[in-house]
């Protein structure tokens, strides 16, 4: 992987699975309601939008309609507070992060979380020590698919952005990742969001499972030795 100098990976739904938390924020939400909880199914495929995707589907409100922010505000204090209860690594993922660190490769995060709830859940992983950088949703003032978070990101690593490769679950990630001008890959083993189908987002390749992102790094950088000759 010479050549690539540096990893930047989305969070939910990449590195973690936190739909059970979220969802469970959502479901909690309907119960003080006397309304029946969702199928989980049915809001895993939207984990990757936060709040905006949770509340969207438990209760059909869209930012910028009445009563959202009040929504919003409630979900994310009961997230906060069931912030790490049922979340877990993906299978794989310590395994390729260690393999990164064995390359001398340093990797970071850009999440559209909030930093107030990415932090701590980065630092329960057991990664504040490891992420060479760490932006979240407000870190900046735009979001993805706006390429500002992962200039950030980049620049706090000391590494160009055309050296990163960024990492993701949601087409709005390999979108980000073109406008700064990243090498892209995206991440089939997440949440998806919509279009589901992450071989029409433009990405560089398509991992199904985190063990086949480095060989995917590897062919990425053969790709570009080539034009350079």
């Amino acid at each position: 992987m010479s050549g690539i100098a540096a990893v930047l990976f989305d969070l939910d739904g990449t590195l973690v699975d936190s739909a059970p938390d979220l969802a469970g924020a959502a479901n909690e939400m309907l119960g003080a309601r006397g309304l029946e909880p969702m199928p989980y199914a049915q809001l895993r495929g939207h984990a990757g939008s936060g709040a905006r995707g949770m509340v969207g589907q438990a209760f059909g409100c869209a930012p910028g309609q009445p009563g959202y922010e009040a929504l919003k505000d409630e979900f994310l204090a009961r997230y906060e507070q069931r912030l790490l209860r049922l979340t877990r690594v993906f299978d794989a993922v310590p395994a390729l992060l260690d393999a990164l660190a064995a390359r001398g490769l340093p990797w970071g995060v850009v999440t559209n979380k909030a930093e107030f709830l990415a932090r701590p859940l980065v630092a329960a992983m057991g990664w504040h020590a490891q992420a060479g950088s760490l932006v979240g949703g407000d870190t900046t003032p735009h979001r993805k698919p706006h390429p500002a978070p992962l200039l950030e990101a980049a620049r706090r690593l000391g590494v160009a952005p055309a050296a990163c490769v960024y990492v993701g679950d949601d087409a709005r990630d390999i979108a980000a990742g073109r406008a700064a001008g990243m090498a892209t890959l995206a991440a089939a083993w997440g949440y998806l969001g919509e279009p589901a189908d992450p071989a029409a987002w433009g990405a560089d390749g398509v991992a199904s499972a985190p063990q086949q992102l480095p060989a995917l790094m590897a062919a990425l950088q053969i790709d570009r030795a080539a034009r350079r000759g």
